[in-house]
């Protein structure tokens, strides 16, 4: 025997309705997908990701008194990020890891841009990734300034997350984290005098 589809009512265009078993069943599948996140790799048991992010985003507030260079943002990417920023705060790391990825793909050499990834590869228990985004970095962005320092101070919370330093061929500095918290504090830069 054929049932006649339920159709939603005074919708123009007689829009079909999924059973109500089905309808609850949907629901409950987009709901439990939010949740899922990807599997943690192992980090010391005294690390803190949440808590090193803070300290490499700390580490790079500029004061009113330093040279902070700030580039042209393309606003899809600046769309994205934003997204990213949202999905970080809701703990969505993954999701907000894709989305950086995303713009990544319109900007690959866009260190602000690597920098939050490395950011959330530190969230995502993935130090390794966190220290080579951020040399990454600092091998294709400014010298001085707040970015620089995050940099910097990312590649240190790496290293206490349990990363290795990268593989000589990769053409990425080897730096002990002494040098690189020597490298972070170098950073600021007081700018040109203005007469």
């Amino acid at each position: 025997m054929f049932r006649r589809p339920r159709v939603a009512s005074g919708h123009p265009h007689g829009r079909i309705l999924p059973a109500p078993g089905l309808r609850a069943g949907l629901i409950a599948t987009i709901v439990l997908a939010g949740c899922t996140t990807a599997p943690t790799p192992s980090l010391p048991p005294d690390f803190d990701p949440v808590a090193a992010v803070a300290t490499i985003r700390a580490a790079g507030t500029a004061s009113g008194d330093e040279l902070d260079v700030q580039p042209l943002i393309d606003p899809q990417v600046a769309d994205l990020r934003e997204e990213a920023a949202a999905l970080e705060a809701s703990h969505l790391y993954l999701a907000a890891a894709e989305r950086i990825d995303e713009a990544l793909g319109i900007v690959p050499d866009d260190p602000s841009v690597l920098q939050q990834r490395a950011e959330l590869a530190l969230l995502l228990g993935e130090p390794d990734m966190a220290e080579l985004l951020a040399l990454r970095v600092r091998s294709i962005g400014t010298a001085v300034g707040p970015l620089c320092r995050r940099a910097w101070e990312t590649m240190i919370q790496a290293r206490k997350a349990g990363s290795r330093p990268p593989a000589a061929e990769s053409g990425l500095p080897r730096v002990s984290v002494e040098e690189a918290a020597r490298r972070r504090d170098a950073c600021t830069v007081a700018p040109p005098p203005r007469y």
